[in-house]
């Protein structure tokens, strides 16, 4: 399997409101998109863009907050309670040849291919397989869709 681009890295915050103030006010982000429910992941969540070189887009962050307490996120916030780095993303061209290959790797994937917020398919690897990193893999999105919502 190649290693495809770094599309995210998923930052766990117990407001999203609060974290945008953040990003803006302190880290000077300029581009940060509107916070959207994704239900069927139990989490709200909203892209952060950070520049990259020559004017392109570089990795965003997500912010992602629990939309109630029955979130996959809650017991991560019950641990971090101020939130923190809760994963990484990868790019891969074909979800299933990389599930193919992780799964004949011994890497315990952690539930179904599902939709991403990205719109596009995605699995988490557990982070005992993945040198202590929750990794979230993802098909590349199609039409710059890195950038959407």
């Amino acid at each position: 399997m190649k290693l495809g681009r770094l599309n995210h890295i998923g930052v766990a915050t117990p407001s999203i409101e609060d974290s945008i103030a953040h990003y803006r006010d302190v880290m000077g982000a300029t581009n940060i998109h509107t916070p959207f429910d994704l239900e069927a992941q139990g989490v709200k969540v909203c892209f952060v863009d950070t520049p990259g070189e020559n004017g392109t887009n570089g990795t965003q962050i997500e912010l992602i907050e629990p939309l109630g307490p029955d979130s996959p996120l809650a017991n991560f916030l019950d641990k971090n309670p101020l939130g923190g780095q809760h994963h990484v993303c990868f790019e891969v061209p074909d979800i299933e040849d990389a599930r193919k290959e992780f799964d004949e790797m011994g890497k315990r994937i952690l539930g179904p291919t599902r939709i991403g917020a990205h719109g596009t398919p995605i699995f988490f690897v557990h982070p005992k397989d993945m040198q202590g990193m929750l990794t979230e893999i993802m098909e590349t999105p199609k039409d710059d869709a890195h950038w959407s919502n």
